[in-house]
């Protein structure tokens, strides 16, 4: 595979029985990977009658056991330079936006401007609720989360007034080491209406491979960047893939599609498993990238 000329990361779906953020972001860094980027479910419920996302298939046991992704990108960025860190994704209904925007502005303060923030609404209605948001309201709370953030990061008294967020002028600090906060990638398909919410208040896209429509959706994006006057160059395309529930591999060639579609970040997803599984995964991520040039 010849220089393809796209960053390529690494999404970690965080367990306590995982290579853990540490040596999984020093190994990346000496590696020459782009990024580490983490998943978030803050539980999983006990009585739940939301179906998985993927039609036909079971969740995966490992939805109840992932680690927090603020704190393995805190870890990853305090021994690391050059290696970005992400969420793939932070659920926002699930924060609150004045305690997020301060982690966020902390976390890229550790990381010296290497913050990514991949965002998502949620699917799970039962643990949306645990955390006080109905689900048909999480695309509309996590808007006014997302922009209440930016109100904080970006001025030094800030003040919000909306519909599920309001809070009086206040001070916020540390501020993000990048100006206006680090970029936000929403992570879900984008249908003309989350197309609308990206290039509103957000910096780019970030789905899941074989779980999206990735040419509507990037078409959906780029109609709606022409209709606000919003160059698409200045937007993030990031997509996980590799996600064998959803039946892509990850392959070379996978890679090559993908980065023929317009995105500049590929992220290889390292599914939950024992550390010697994902070691050898790892290192079939690590003959990807020296192919990919």
């Amino acid at each position: 595979m010849a220089d393809i000329g796209v960053d390529i990361g690494i999404c970690s779906m965080q367990t306590h029985y995982t290579v853990q953020p540490v040596e999984l972001a020093r190994w990346a860094e000496a590696e020459g990977f782009d990024s580490v980027f983490f998943g978030e479910h803050s539980h999983l419920p006990a009585k739940r009658e939301t179906r998985f996302l993927l039609e036909g298939a079971e969740m995966p046991d490992y939805f109840r056991e992932i680690s927090d992704p603020i704190v393995c990108m805190t870890a990853a960025a305090a021994v690391t330079e050059r290696l970005k860190v992400g969420t793939s994704v932070c659920l926002v209904p699930e924060r609150h936006p004045i305690t997020l925007a301060k982690t966020v502005s902390c976390v890229d303060l550790v990381a010296q401007g290497r913050l990514v923030l991949g965002i998502g609404a949620g699917w799970n209605a039962e643990e949306l609720r645990d955390h006080g948001v109905e689900h048909r309201d999480r695309w509309k709370v996590t808007r006014e989360r997302v922009l209440a953030m930016r109100q904080i990061w970006d001025n030094d008294i800030a003040e919000f007034h909306g519909e599920f967020v309001n809070f009086d002028p206040l001070y916020c600090a540390p501020k993000p080491v990048q100006p206006g906060g680090p970029p936000v990638l929403i992570g879900a398909a984008a249908t003309e209406r989350i197309a609308r919410h990206i290039l509103e208040y957000c910096d780019g896209w970030l789905p899941m491979d074989g779980q999206n429509d990735l040419e509507l959706g990037m078409a959906n994006i780029r109609a709606e960047a022409d209709r606000v006057g919003r160059p698409v160059t200045d937007l993030d395309f990031t997509v996980i893939t590799g996600y064998q529930l959803a039946g892509v591999d990850g392959s070379a060639r996978r890679i090559g599609e993908l980065a023929g579609m317009g995105f500049n970040r590929i992220l290889l997803l390292l599914a939950p498993s024992d550390t010697e599984t994902q070691w050898a995964e790892l290192r079939r991520f690590a003959e990807l990238l020296r192919a990919a040039g």
